[in-house]
């Protein structure tokens, strides 16, 4: 058997990777790299990857804070929660609104900001909707334990209007639901807490 190179995880974006493989895809579309435009295309790309998929070097989990209150057993709702991300199949982007309901278990809930910087890291990664509205309610379930998630994601994705089919305007909306949200009474109430699509 030939030795197989065991592939080393990265650590950090390789910018300087990123670079030279924009002026490779800038050549074979047979533009000219070294026009005034252009010139610093390459490494403007590289800086924006390195922000837009920063959440491929952090740990997801981390961004949920425990605490405690008392009698805390009540639906907690966060709505139209902003994101942008990038489908990992062109790499276009898609982008929308993120709404959570969850019901706290033990008394245990979390900060509304480590909602939001779970959606921030886990939507700044190469994604697919489908992912990123299950990411978000597995996270939410293993950190939090709750009772009951219902996460759903309202996006447009550029991929149907810019390429293939081309259809600008088209919506796209998906959910994942978790412990008593899949009880009918509860996901009504989480449902109408949200009212999802109807004031934006």
């Amino acid at each position: 058997m030939k030795n197989q190179k065991k592939s080393r995880k990265r650590k950090s974006i390789d910018i300087e990777k990123i670079r030279l493989a924009v002026e490779m895809i800038v050549d074979a579309l047979g533009d000219n790299i070294n026009k005034e435009g252009m010139k610093d295309t390459p490494r403007r790309m590289a800086e924006m990857y390195k922000e837009i998929f920063s959440g491929l070097y952090k740990d997801v989990k981390k961004e949920v804070s425990l605490y405690t209150t008392k009698n805390q057993d009540e639906m907690i709702v966060l709505r139209y929660i902003p994101f942008f991300s990038m489908c990992e199949h062109h790499l276009l982007p898609f982008f929308g609104y993120v709404h959570i309901a969850y019901i706290p278990a033990n008394d245990k809930i979390t900060g509304f900001s480590n909602l939001l910087e779970v959606v921030d890291t886990l939507s700044k990664r190469p994604q697919i909707q489908e992912r990123l509205t299950t990411d978000i309610a597995d996270t939410l379930v293993s950190q939090l334990k709750p009772m009951g998630v219902l996460v759903i994601v309202e996006a447009q994705q550029l991929c149907l209007y810019m390429r293939g089919i081309k259809k600008p305007g088209v919506n796209t909306t998906t959910s994942a639901v978790r412990g008593v949200m899949k009880k009918a009474i509860t996901r009504e109430e989480a449902l109408n807490l949200i009212g999802a699509g109807k004031d934006k």
